[in-house]
């Protein structure tokens, strides 16, 4: 049995707006399952802007309450759950 772990990714500000200014929510096997599907579901041909934190684990009622929490997608599958979209 394979046990899911949630992942929240900080990457260096781009200066434009975009969701992924206040991080990136991803459930994976484990950091480099989560590394793959941010390249392929999230950034695709795009280049992957320099990750400034990675909270393992993380605990979902601690991301922003105003903007993360209500337009996230349900963190208990493997995939992308903030921005939504990205599935």
């Amino acid at each position: 049995m394979t046990f899911l772990r949630r992942f929240w990714f900080r990457f260096e500000n781009s200066g434009k707006p975009s969701p992924l200014n206040l991080g990136c929510g991803v459930t994976a096997c484990d950091y480099d399952d989560a590394l793959r599907i941010l390249i392929d579901r999230v950034f695709r041909e795009n280049p992957v802007p320099r990750i400034e934190t990675v909270i393992e684990d993380v605990d979902v009622s601690t991301l922003d309450q105003k903007h993360v929490l209500p337009n996230m997608e349900a963190p208990n599958e493997r995939g992308v759950w903030f921005p939504r979209g990205h599935k």
